[in-house]
């Protein structure tokens, strides 16, 4: 993939609710929910020092290892490694963050790229912005043990006014959902999801209709993804007090639709028109095509070697891919599909270290947001079981900039 900024940004740049137990009206939750407070489990990995990890960017063999290309035909310049904090590839707005499991970007035109950076075992929010270190913006108590902690954010629908933001959190008794704003304690939205030594990972999104979007994981258990009477594995569509969405496919229902096991990404087209999840089962990591109503059955596409599929975007209306990032392959996985949705083939493979001109890899990649139909921003899990650098974890840009050839596996 050959991924294309400048330095100034001034280029076009190329990039909640009660389930069947609790859907009827529900406002009161079952436990402390507004104030509650409690220690988080796991605080954040100690820092990386300077020198450890390779050279430039995680897998790259050092200082004359691969670097940025300075146009068509021209030499390429070598990406310095980082120093402490700092990340002389561009492409890199925020550094020395912890797991950044959760990326909600904020919306603009792509000259300064921003976007909300949850850490999935701290629970903090940063501000990510380029140019700017990153800034605190709030933090949710979350319980970071196993695969749960802070796994999502979504900005709210009417962000642009209300300034609100919906979050997929672990506590020590539950998953749920909440929502905040800046510098304020969270207040629930769903409560009481199941909560397990696995399968505790959520996604949330939003609809074209000011619908918001919750997957929840299977909590360990895949047999309450298809049981109608827990809130576990399913996709779950609520306005943002909470309640059942107005369309859904049953009346009073929250249930959009079953069959989640552990969520990685949820993500869409600018219309709304498709829907797409990512989601890891025993056999298989996969992507969905989300249709109200329908179980999860069949995916759109299914990965056999488990790269760990994590975020995803949908950039069909602008070069014909959808993406998705991996958290364990560590690379970005480019799935060609057409405007209705269908995937015509095996997915090119880049970010990999190996790939692009130049050859470029972060590590593993974790959640992905769009700022616009053309940039959309992730972060880096590296200090989860990867070979973090320096400035590990950080918030990075990607752009829909395909080049061919792929390599993925059906």
């Amino acid at each position: 993939m050959r991924t294309r900024y400048r330095r100034k940004w001034t280029a076009p740049l190329a990039i909640l609710a009660c389930g069947a137990l609790m859907l009827s009206g529900c406002a009161d939750f079952d436990n402390t929910a507004a104030g509650q407070k409690f220690t988080p489990v796991n605080p954040p990995s100690p820092e990386v020092p300077p020198q450890v990890g390779p050279g430039g960017e995680a897998g790259d063999s050092g200082p004359g290892g691969p670097g940025r290309g300075n146009g068509p035909n021209q030499s390429q310049t070598p990406i310095p490694p980082p120093q402490g904090c700092k990340d002389f590839d561009k492409a890199v707005i925020a550094t020395c963050l912890d797991t950044v499991a959760a990326v909600a970007a904020i919306p603009g035109d792509g000259s300064s790229p921003s976007a909300l950076a949850g850490e999935r075992k701290s629970g903090r929010i940063m501000l990510a912005a380029a140019g700017k270190d990153p800034a605190s913006w709030a933090a949710i108590p979350v319980d970071g043990s196993g695969d749960g902690g802070l796994t999502s954010l979504a900005l709210s629908p009417g962000f642009a006014e209300d300034q609100l933001v919906f979050a997929y959190i672990t506590t020590p008794t539950d998953n749920r959902v909440v929502r905040l704003a800046k510098g304020q304690t969270p207040k629930p939205v769903l409560t009481g999801i199941p909560k397990g030594s696995s399968g505790n990972r959520g996604a949330i999104g939003t609809d074209a209709k000011g619908a918001l979007l919750v997957a929840t994981g299977d909590a360990g258990n895949p047999g309450l993804a298809a049981d109608p009477s827990s809130l576990a594995g399913k996709v779950l569509r609520i306005d943002t007090s909470g309640k059942p969405a107005p369309g859904n496919p049953t009346a009073g229902s929250a249930v959009f639709s079953t069959g989640v096991h552990s969520p990685g990404g949820m993500c869409r087209d600018q219309s709304g028109s498709r829907l797409w999840l990512t989601d890891r089962v025993a056999d298989k990591d996969v992507l969905y095509r989300l249709r109200a109503g329908q179980p999860l059955s069949t995916p759109a596409w299914s990965w056999t070697d488990k790269p760990g599929v994590a975020g995803c975007a949908d950039f069909v209306d602008a070069v014909g891919y959808v993406y998705v990032t991996t958290s364990t392959a560590g690379n970005l996985q480019n799935l060609p599909v057409t405007p209705d949705g269908a995937v015509t083939g095996k997915p090119n493979i880049t970010l990999d270290g190996k790939t692009g001109k130049p050859p470029k890899t972060f590590g593993r990649l974790g959640s992905m947001s769009m700022i616009n139909p053309q940039l959309a921003l992730a972060g880096t899990v590296n200090k989860d079981g990867g070979a973090p650098v320096s400035s590990d974890d950080r918030v990075v840009i990607i752009s829909p900039s395909v080049g061919g050839g792929g390599g993925g596996k059906d």
